[in-house]
């Protein structure tokens, strides 16, 4: 175990209904903030950038897949542009927009963000947090 590791989370697991669909989707959005495979199993991916932390799946149970309300799944952007990519790469593989490209005063100045919903409704975000202007904020 890696004690220096400050993320709380090992991994999180999404079920899909449209594997072949999911999978080209999440390739394609994932690579827009340096992710990509690392795990490939039948009915399974992981992607990351360096080890497993997003699985896409169908339902290890059999039964059908379904999007929880109130659950959602950030991904860490590097700048707007890479927030604004994984906005337009979502919609041009068949997501829906659930909040378009740009600041979120709730949640603080430095936040510049975005969310989907993929082909199974998950939601899903991309956010940057400018971190030199926190700084500047003392946040």
């Amino acid at each position: 175990m890696n004690h220096d590791n400050p993320s709380i989370m090992s991994h999180v697991s999404l079920g899909t209904n449209r594997f072949a669909e999911a999978a080209a989707f999440y390739d394609a959005v994932l690579a827009t903030v340096g992710a990509r495979r690392v795990l490939d199993f039948p009915g399974a991916i992981a992607y990351g950038k360096a080890y497993p932390e997003f699985w896409v799946q169908t339902p290890y149970d059999g039964q059908r897949a379904a999007a929880g309300n109130g659950t959602h799944f950030g991904f860490f952007a590097a700048s707007p542009a890479e927030v604004d990519a994984f906005y337009t790469a979502a919609l041009a593989h068949g997501a829906s927009g659930d909040g378009a490209p740009g600041p979120r005063e709730e949640y603080g100045a430095p936040y510049y963000g975005c969310f989907v919903r993929d082909l199974d409704g998950h939601k899903i975000e991309a956010a940057y947090w400018d971190s030199e202007l926190a700084a500047k904020l003392e946040l």
